[in-house]
């Protein structure tokens, strides 16, 4: 996975709507490069001094952008998500919700032809506060530069959980969400190989929620790969009723399957320390330095 680095130039797609527009202002205001926007039949406009062009390919060609961030309705994602791709784009930050699971399925097998990352789709983005960068609709004042990757299924508890890390002392490497959609286009095992090759990386917390077995896949990964850097994990939804769709489509539980219990279990047996809130996870890490520290 390519992550963008500051001054290095970003292509929205999408820019002329309501929520690419105005994203676009934000990611801008936090020193993220927009260098060009795409919307078909806009060519020529301009939203913030930012250039819109009609196709990916000309936006690709005017700046030299490899990252792309997807602001498109989900009809139209595969499209754009594909035109993307095949104009050489290399990383894909899909902000949609709700794309169909079939056109997801395409474009991963596409993204993978092509050497191309997406993440999401239904993802808050990607935030590396030392670099001034933010691909995404996160709220920057929760993020402060440090050494702690965090990877998230929640955008809203990203946020949260950010906040507490910052307020309490632990600024982010970097902080990414893998998206609420039922295919997730990058998992949380790509996402802590992802963390395992950043020399500025010294911690990862994992944000992980009841429903599916990203969790314990996760967990398996670890103890089959092995990863060297200290994980703190926390799971949403250990109280919520079963067989109940709670939010995001992955946030449902079938008998045993996809419980609270089972991640934590999972994630323990790996080695990783799991808090209860959100506020225990800074209270965790501040043990572990201590500890570090001490020795």
């Amino acid at each position: 996975m390519i992550l963008p680095r500051r001054g290095e130039a970003v292509i929205v797609q999408g820019i002329t709507g309501r929520y690419g527009s105005l994203h676009t202002k934000l990611m801008l205001q936090y020193g993220t490069r927009i260098a060009a926007g795409v919307t078909p039949g806009k060519g020529g406009e301009s939203v913030e001094g930012v250039p819109v062009f009609n196709t990916v390919k000309e936006a690709v060609s005017k700046s030299r952008a490899r990252s792309s961030i997807l602001f498109v309705p989900a009809q139209f994602f595969y499209g754009a998500a594909e035109e993307a791709v095949l104009a050489g784009v290399k990383l894909l930050v899909a902000i949609t919700e709700h794309i169909p699971v079939r056109d997801t399925l395409k474009m991963l097998e596409l993204a993978k032809k092509h050497s191309a990352t997406i993440i999401g789709p239904n993802t808050p983005g990607v935030i590396i506060p030392s670099q001034g960068v933010k691909l995404g609709i996160m709220p920057a004042t929760s993020f402060k530069p440090g050494r702690v990757a965090l990877f998230s299924r929640s955008g809203t508890l990203m946020y949260e959980v950010a906040n507490e890390l910052s307020s309490n002392g632990f600024g982010q490497s970097l902080a990414l969400g893998v998206g609420g959609d039922p295919i997730n286009c990058t998992t949380l095992n790509e996402c802590i190989d992802l963390a395992q090759g950043l020399n500025e990386t010294q911690e990862v917390v994992i944000v992980g929620e009841i429903g599916g077995d990203a969790e314990e896949r996760l967990a398996k990964h670890i103890l089959d790969r092995g990863f060297s850097k200290r994980v703190v994990g926390y799971i949403a939804g250990r109280h919520a009723p079963r067989e109940k769709r709670m939010g995001h489509a992955g946030a449902i539980i079938y008998g045993d399957y996809g419980t609270a219990e089972s991640k934590i279990n999972a994630l323990k047996e790996a080695g990783a320390e799991v808090a209860m809130t959100p506020m225990e996870i800074p209270l965790l890490l501040r043990k572990r330095r201590d500890r570090r520290e001490r020795t």
